[in-house]
């Protein structure tokens, strides 16, 4: 365990220190308040992406095991690169740049002098990230449970009438469609319209976008007599669907942590700290079989998946506030160990 998580405590440690430094330097009247103040935010903010992502390292582990030990390495590193600097830092850069017209280091220094209208931009974005986001989610549980070969199941009610309708192609994309034109409507009753044009369109995206990886890992991933895990391509292609998998949960906690402050770089800080741990949970799962030992884990984990994409969906038109999808999916998952263990106990194991 200490082998898996001493990257995530170094960064956290060093995340810290340098939000110290940074909370110390910008209060220059009250400094050690300032630098207290910096560090416990940074924490929240750490908690508050472990919270919302946690489900995400379960789900990421499914795909994880199949790659090869270089793959996860870069998994790890290339792409922790990719999740705190682009979908912590650049991301956000770029909404601001496009919403106010001005370029990404335009965008940076109003980021640092005018950080209360950044932040409003930010959260004016909510309906199509959480469109592009939601969509994009919901397809990944779908997808999971409306399976014709599935015959394991946690929750049988529920479970095999999704895997029976696997027996029909595209199904999971129709619910999809159904579940954002519907919400759509919602927005549209209420004069919404340029909210539920720009959802639409963004859901539509997520989608299609969805569609298109999960396409493309399957093409790729064929041949080798079912030993995909080993050739190099179907690891770029796992990767590139685990770090667009990974942007649409980092959407929910990027926006939501603008609630909590406007600070672009404590964001940085803190979310990226929680993002190193939930990769470094991913590869513990991995290596340790967890998601063997404990059968419900993984039908938990998706479960957790399309209940977060459903809160991420409807909050578009209702405010769901940034606890709810977290709580809703740890929730879900206590549930699936706790029946995980029971299972166990009444095999014998």
């Amino acid at each position: 365990m200490r082998r898996h998580f001493t990257s995530s405590f170094v960064l956290l440690v060093l995340g810290l220190i340098l939000a110290g430094v940074l909370g110390w330097i910008w209060r220059p009247e009250h400094p050690i308040h300032g630098a207290i103040s910096a560090v416990i935010l940074c924490g929240m903010l750490c908690m508050l992406e472990i919270s919302i992502s946690f489900d995400n390292a379960l789900v990421n582990a499914t795909v994880v095991k199949r790659m090869n030990d270089k793959w996860r390495h870069r998994f790890l590193t290339w792409g922790m690169l990719i999740a705190v600097f682009g979908m912590r830092i650049v991301f956000p850069l770029l909404i601001v740049g496009v919403i106010a017209w001005i370029g990404p280091i335009e965008a940076l220094v109003m980021a640092l002098r005018e950080p209360q209208r950044y932040a409003e931009i930010m959260r004016s974005v909510h309906t199509p990230v959480v469109g592009f986001g939601g969509a994009f989610l919901l397809m990944v549980a779908l997808k999971h449970f409306i399976n014709h070969d599935k015959s394991d199941h946690w929750i049988d009610p529920i479970e095999k009438v999704l895997a029976k309708l696997g027996r029909f192609p595209g199904v999971d994309v129709l619910i999809t469609l159904l579940v954002i034109g519907a919400i759509g409507a919602v927005l549209h009753a209420r004069q919404e319209t340029e909210h539920a044009y720009h959802f639409w369109v963004a859901a539509a995206i997520g989608l299609v976008t969805h569609l298109a990886v999960s396409g493309l890992s399957s093409l790729l991933t064929k041949g080798d007599h079912g030993k995909s895990g080993n050739l190099p391509r179907a690891g770029a292609s796992l990767f590139i669907y685990l770090e667009i998998q990974d942007a649409s949960f980092s959407f929910d906690s990027v926006v939501g942590a603008f609630a909590v402050t406007d600070n672009l770089f404590f964001i940085a800080i803190g979310l990226g700290i929680g993002a190193m741990f939930v990769r470094s949970l991913t590869l513990f799962l991995v290596e340790h079989g967890t998601m063997s030992r404990y059968r419900y884990i993984e039908p938990g984990a998706f479960y957790a998946i399309g209940a977060l994409a459903m809160t991420m969906l409807l909050s578009a038109i209702h405010e769901m506030g940034e606890l709810v999808p977290g709580l809703l999916s740890m929730g879900i998952i206590v549930i699936s160990l706790i029946a995980s263990i029971r299972h166990n106990r009444q095999m014998g194991r």
